[in-house]
């Protein structure tokens, strides 16, 4: 694995990028994409994210320079698919809450694929519609191997351990607290140093955009700047066997060649994996009264929301702590609600403020459409009565949510790993404090007649 000061990164998202290792200036075609004879023999090959047709503020493509094009490599055979699913009927529906605890990591020798396994999802990738979200657990890298999805772009969340990824784009290194994203048909390599653990999303329906920033105004969120892309890197390496793995419908499929993949030595274009520091998400948050909507901290969405997913910094306090201000007449964390949207969360490191005891790091939890949720019994005795100042909470968290509209089902296998038979327990200590000879306390908002 390359060092970090090996690492070179372009800056922005979605930009037109156009780049060539320095080992052989002049690989990029000047003036056309397809010329007779490329420069050092190589092959031009285009790689399309979306319809030739799409408009153009919408149209994603890639041209790629490579010394081998894609197309040289035995047929495809159909391998073992290990926990990966997307028959969403093979258990039956479940509306209650659900949490995990943290996932096992294998003690046998298990790579990123193979440790790879579909906790819950909705839609057909056939049809080009839903998503599905998977755990990640693994302790050795992938050696001659390299994977791909024709079903949906990868969004990748470490909780434990970095990813060294290689990419015909470039290599990154993706730590916990960043993540990266890796479209549809792009093929990469991981490599990691010890026990590894994280979250994987998969969408279907298209590619992820940052969110409109609306009456925010130019600046907030995720700022594009802060989005890095592989600079090209090139390997010419022949081996006696390579194993291309395509994720297609859903199921694996393994193919053999003799060299790397990773062989583009030039590309330039707007379809290309990238990775981002959460740490870097500027917040937005209410500073008078009440408790914003979770939508003012999402950083990636695809782009038509009524069949989305986001990925958000679900609390303001998840990402960078706040300081200075607080909400008056509030209960200042996650209100109680029902909505028509899949909540899954998992947690990076740290203590979630709502339920700092059961949900812990490299675990996850489930809320379904309509399904009650919100802070357990402790934490609502300790905010209710808490004095309303300014203060630095959650300090040394982060958590993340996978909002959708689909309505998501759980896998046999995400029914049987890890799950906490005793979440619904979190809420049984919530008691009643209805009190009808309540009296406001002159200004209306906040009554102290009753105390917790």
């Amino acid at each position: 694995m390359a060092s970090d000061s090996e690492l070179k990164y372009m800056s922005g998202f979605g930009n037109e990028f156009a780049t060539e290792d320095p080992r052989c200036p002049g690989a990029l075609p000047e003036g056309q994409n397809n010329p007779q004879k490329c420069a050092y023999g190589l092959y031009a090959e285009q790689l399309s994210g979306t319809a030739f047709t799409a408009p153009r503020e919408e149209n994603q493509r890639s041209w790629l320079y490579r010394i081998r094009p894609s197309v040289l490599h035995e047929p495809f055979v159909k391998t073992g698919r290990g926990n990966l699913t997307h028959d969403w009927d093979r258990v039956e529906p479940n509306p209650n809450q659900l949490r995990w605890h943290p996932f096992d990591i294998p003690q046998e020798k298990t790579d990123f694929v193979q440790g790879l396994s579909t906790v819950c999802g909705a839609g057909d990738p056939k049809c080009r519609s839903g998503m599905a979200i998977y755990i990640y657990v693994c302790n050795t890298s992938m050696e001659d191997k390299c994977f791909y999805s024709s079903d949906g772009d990868f969004l990748i969340v470490p909780q434990q351990g970095g990813l060294f990824i290689t990419t015909e784009f470039g290599r990154m290194k993706v730590d916990p607290n960043e993540i990266c994203v890796i479209q549809r048909g792009i093929r990469f390599n991981v490599a990691v140093t010890g026990d590894t653990r994280g979250y994987m999303l998969e969408v279907f329906n298209d590619h992820f955009v940052l969110p409109n920033l609306g009456p925010i105004g130019a600046n907030g969120l995720a700022n594009p700047r802060d989005f890095l892309t592989p600079a090209a890197w090139y390997e010419d390496r022949d081996v006696e066997e390579y194993a291309v793995i395509s994720k297609y419908h859903g199921h694996l499929f393994s193919a053999k060649q003799k060299h790397s993949p990773f062989d583009v030595v030039a590309w330039h274009g707007n379809y290309a994996p990238y990775k981002y520091d959460l740490s870097k998400f500027m917040v937005i948050n209410a500073v008078a009264y009440d408790h914003a909507d979770p939508s003012i901290f999402t950083v990636l969405t695809p782009p038509y929301y009524h069949q989305c997913v986001h990925l958000q910094t679900n609390h303001p306090t998840t990402t960078v702590s706040t300081l200075g201000q607080y909400s008056e007449h509030t209960f200042r964390p996650p209100y109680y609600h029902r909505n028509c949207m899949s909540e899954f969360m998992g947690l990076i490191y740290g203590a979630y403020e709502a339920k700092e005891e059961g949900f812990r790091p490299g675990g996850a939890s489930l809320h379904s459409l309509m399904t009650p949720h919100g802070p357990d019994g402790e934490c609502f005795e300790k905010a209710s009565s808490a004095e309303l100042k300014a203060e630095k909470i959650a300090t040394g968290t982060m958590a993340f949510m996978f909002e959708s509209s689909f309505s998501m089902a759980v896998t046999e296998w995400g029914n049987k790993n890890k799950v906490d038979p005793n979440y619904s327990q979190c809420w049984q200590t919530l008691q009643k404090h209805f009190n009808s000879n309540w009296k406001p306390n002159g200004d209306g908002k906040q009554q102290k007649t009753f105390t917790f």
